[in-house]
């Protein structure tokens, strides 16, 4: 999952391990699960939609299972990611390619629209028998997210439970309307009939 002490090699992948960190409720507990993601220690890490399954060996002989929810993105949410890709459909066209281009950086990182779970939007529980409210596994899990991400940009949609595709439409149905509303509107540059009578006498 990781190679060395890089966690995330991808701007995507770390910018998921930055915004983590950004936050207070994580900042004295995230990288507790650095060692555990550089050692290997997450075996096993599933993301599927709207959630996170993970095995993460501790000190004990039994690997220790972590599970973690995201919740859904919601629709009034979703339409400000749309409205954030305008005029940037080239760019969304390349997700699909899992290029992830640097300018839409934007629909992750915005702390107020993007797309990147706060942390009272993510759930998780680990077996171990730490009861804190962040335990190692749990943040190693969460570190691993990024590494996986890495390797498939394309399961962040999945993990949020959106459908690419529709961002894609979406994007591309608010871009024909804006052209044909410009479209629409005359410009201040049109010449008046009778100015076309006196320049070309019809």
């Amino acid at each position: 999952m990781t190679e060395g002490n890089t966690i995330a090699r991808s701007w995507w992948g770390k910018a998921w391990n930055k915004n983590l960190e950004s936050y207070a409720d994580y900042a004295n507990r995230i990288s507790r699960g650095k060692s555990y993601v550089r050692n290997h220690a997450v075996l096993d890490l599933q993301i599927r939609e709207g959630s996170v399954e993970a095995l993460v060996q501790g000190t004990g002989s039994k690997p220790y299972v972590i599970e973690v929810e995201i919740d859904v993105l919601g629709e009034k949410r979703w339409r400000q990611v749309v409205n954030l890709c305008n005029h940037r459909i080239d760019s969304v066209e390349k997700l699909v390619e899992g290029k992830f281009p640097k300018e839409l950086e934007v629909i992750f990182t915005e702390k107020e629209y993007g797309m990147f779970p706060s942390p009272k939007e993510i759930h998780f529980s680990c077996s171990c028998p730490d009861y804190a409210y962040m335990c190692k596994h749990v943040a190693a899990v969460l570190y691993g997210v990024g590494a996986r991400l890495d390797e498939d940009p394309l399961l962040f949609f999945t993990l949020r439970r959106v459908d690419i595709q529709d961002l894609i439409r979406r994007s591309v149905e608010n871009r024909m309307d804006a052209m044909l509303k410009n479209a629409a509107k005359k410009s201040g540059r049109a010449m008046s009939e009778t100015e076309m009578h006196d320049v070309f006498g019809i």
